[in-house]
């Protein structure tokens, strides 16, 4: 391993030689572990019935608990490369562990809600618990909190100390981004396509703003991805379910907390916006057009992006190419705006 990372260390690939081994990694786990997880899911009955509503577009079932694999990648992917990145220091300080803990308890209780539907009222306690709990999980090395924010594109940076509301808020971030990840997953291969390129993005602002723990762990996230999305593009053997989304909803949030929003402050306020852009709009999309129709805003239904871009006849690898392109082009655009004022 020591010789893979040091292979690595040249020309454009410097600074990027452990997240590149971490997510080859993280990506050859979930790839070779997701046919294991097609037949876990079938045998537990952890399987999602295009017959059980009309927002489904797939024609047979599909085994759930495709987040196993992808925890799973991630998980293996850090252990075995941050020792050999950390070899003389702690590569496990407590707020990745935390994550990581945490993350897995949120893969649980997504592979349960698979199983039993839990309501809105739990999935809310559980995923604004996560947020909160995090926050206390920390040493020198990192916090997982948002405490302080800039004032957009000013510099020198200007902040605002969030004092007792940092709890709340932090906890809040870290919920809209898990949901929205969770939403959206409904097209084949959309949601771990669209985790991959935020993941991707997060590992480039990391690596360039000085702070390679999280980008291996970024890049974890987008190889585990990658990984699952060879069984999920269309048509798809298996879908992530609940723990998939709400496991890298979580994990990402946190991750930008720790990274991205510390490393480009004059712009922090703007990272969340282009990385998380499309599962955000998409939210706020479906939230504007409920509200209007006079339904509550936690009514399921075919409100969404991908729903509106396959009722205009696109296929759906039209539809997530399309919204693949879309985030890309976002991550695109925040990391010229970081260039441009780094």
């Amino acid at each position: 391993m020591t010789e893979l990372l040091a292979a690595a260390n040249t020309g454009f690939l410097h600074g990027f030689r452990a997240p590149l081994v971490a997510a080859l990694v993280a990506l050859a786990v979930s790839w070779l572990l997701t046919p294991s997880i097609i037949k876990l899911a079938f045998a537990k009955g952890a399987v999602d019935d295009p017959k059980r509503d009309d927002r489904r577009i797939h024609k047979v079932p599909l085994a759930r608990w495709g987040g196993l694999s992808i925890y799973a990648g991630v998980v293996v992917a850090l252990l075995v490369v941050l020792p050999f990145a950390y070899p003389g220091g702690k590569p496990f300080p407590m707020y990745l562990i935390g994550i990581l803990v945490i993350g897995g308890l949120l893969v649980v209780f997504g592979l349960l809600d698979d199983l039993k539907s839990y309501s809105a009222k739990w999935q809310l306690l559980a995923l604004l618990g996560a947020g909160t709990v995090i926050q206390f999980c920390f040493d020198p090395a990192g916090r997982v909190q948002i405490g302080s924010l800039a004032v957009p594109l000013s510099t020198p940076p200007a902040y605002f100390l969030l004092g007792i509301a940092a709890v709340p808020i932090t906890a809040f971030y870290i919920f809209v981004v898990s949901k929205t990840m969770d939403t959206i997953d409904g097209v084949d291969g959309l949601s771990s396509g669209i985790a991959t390129i935020s993941a991707g993005t997060l590992t480039i602002i990391a690596a360039y703003g000085g702070q390679p723990r999280v980008a291996i762990c970024a890049a974890a996230i987008a190889g585990a991805c990658l990984g699952f999305l060879k069984h999920n593009y269309n048509p798809a053997k298996i879908i992530m379910g609940t723990s998939g989304p709400y496991f890298l909803g979580f994990m990402l949030s946190c991750l930008s907390i720790v990274g991205a929003f510390k490393t480009a402050a004059a712009v922090s306020l703007l990272i969340p916006i282009f990385v998380f852009g499309v599962p955000i709009f998409d939210a706020f999309f479906v939230i504007v057009k409920r509200i209007r129709s006079g339904v509550p805003i936690t009514t399921a239904d075919k409100r969404h992006v991908h729903h509106t871009l396959l009722g205009k006849g696109l296929s759906q690898r039209q539809t997530v190419w399309v919204l693949y392109t879309a985030a890309a082009t976002l991550g695109a655009v925040i990391l010229a705006i970081i260039h441009w004022y780094a």
